[in-house]
This record gives C-alpha cells, structure tokens and sequence, in this order.
C-alpha cells in the first residue's frame, strides 16, 4: 500500500513504481502523478532515471541501462505507460504510435457538466515555450498543429463530469487544452482550469494502453485505475475502464 506521499509522487524512488509488465524488450509501468517522465529544469527525480536504476539493481548492468522514451505523459498525470528495452522495440513502437496505432484512453474529471454525451473535438494547437502554454489557434498559424479526440461522458455527481477520453492526436497539454476550451476544464488544473479553486491535484489519468507487442507482434492492453484521492474517491471507477470508444 503506497502512502499518501508516494500518490503525490513526493519522496519516490524505483521501488515505489508500479511495474504492470516486464520482457526483454518492453517495460510497462503506472505513473505516479506530480513526477516528470524525463529530468527537467525542475531537477526533481523522474520517472525515466528511477526505471533505468531499477533495471541496473535488478540486473546487476554496468553503467546505465537503456531505456527508451517512446511516449510522454504531463508531470501532474498519472497512468499507464510503456518503456522500450531495446532499440528494436524502441524504434517500432514510434512508428506505431506516428501511424496511430497505439490507442490511448484516459479518464478525467470535469468542472461542471458537457455540452454533449459523445463529441468529437478537433482544433489547432500551438505551444509558446516562453510561458509553457498551449493555446487554440487558427488553421495557418504558423506552427500550428492539428488535435483531435473523443470524449464520452460517463457520469455526473456534485457538479462535475467522469469522462473517457480517446486520443487520437498526443499534442502537449492537449486534453487539458480542449476540455478546458470547451467550457469544461479538468478538476485540479491550475493552468487552464480553477485548479485553485480545488486545492486538488489534477484529475486526469492515462487509463488504458492498447497497441502490438513490438517483437512478438501480440496484441497487449493495459488498464490501470486512478489514485483512491481527491474526487476520483467520489465515481465508481472500476466498471468504466474497459468502455470503447469508436471513431464515427
């Protein structure tokens, strides 16, 4: 049983990380929420350095271990997550997840209630590294790039909304952009949303994995659930993890 800190992702390390799968080529793993995935200017421990120290203990390596970054995941969100052991597995899940291959479903709660049950939600996005920010912009802007998801809408309780979302696109901030562009920003999101206003941690979680095994060629699926924190303690998460979303 992890403690409060290790939800948070305070006070870490590789032993705290839950491994949901291991071979010789693929390491899957669920994210604790508030660590980043790679070092950043934070100089906080991330999530990469603690899997490659975890392989070296385990496997007595000299030096450090290869670990490949295939996907990311926003420091303050949490969930599934899969690492590749070698190049070869490195190499072909990027190109399964440029070919959009890779099926990614998260769930999120929401300020207020959607517009809609279901809806398709497609804009552009641009990134302003100066204030770390990702904002809706025109078609031709330049460095715009096109952001496409599903949502549907699960439940409501107390004014706010249990959503799964289905990514299509995997642009920086993008579910965080879109819902909170739709009127509706994820609970806990202090800079798109009212995350003030809760003094909660971010309410979004990457909740299922799909895509093919990058050497043995199976298809693997992965669900994890939500920390038991914040208002994720207030939905019945558990008979929502395996709903489909299909693209119309």
């Amino acid at each position: 049983m992890h403690s409060l800190c290790n939800l948070l992702g305070e006070n870490m390390n590789y032993k705290d990380i839950d491994i949901l799968f291991e071979d010789n080529h693929l390491l899957v793993v669920s994210k604790p929420i508030n660590i980043p995935v790679q070092a950043d200017e934070s100089g906080d421990e991330d999530l990469l350095s603690m899997l490659k120290q975890y392989l070296v203990e385990k496997y007595n390596k000299p030096g450090e271990a290869f670990l490949g970054l295939v996907h990311r995941l926003d420091r303050p969100t949490g969930g599934v997550m899969v690492f590749a052991k070698t190049s070869k597995a490195a190499s072909r899940l990027s190109e399964q997840i440029r070919n959009g291959d890779v099926e990614k479903k998260y769930l999120a709660i929401l300020e207020g209630t959607t517009r809609e049950k279901s809806e398709k939600l497609t804009c552009y996005l641009k990134k302003f590294p100066n204030e770390n920010i990702v904002r809706v912009v025109p078609k031709l802007t330049e460095g715009a790039k096109y952001a496409e998801l599903d949502y549907k809408l699960l439940e409501t309780k107390d004014n706010t909304s249990l959503v799964q979302v289905n990514l299509i696109t995997g642009r920086g901030h993008q579910i965080r952009v879109q819902m909170a562009t739709m009127g509706n920003p994820i609970v806990g999101d202090r800079r798109y949303g009212n995350g003030e206003k809760y003094s909660l941690p971010l309410h979004l979680w990457a909740s299922e994995l799909r895509f093919q095994h990058p050497v043995g060629g199976q298809q693997l699926t992965f669900r994890v659930y939500p920390p038991e924190i914040g208002l994720w303690q207030h939905y019945d998460v558990d008979k929502y993890l395996s709903i489909t979303i299909r693209n119309s």
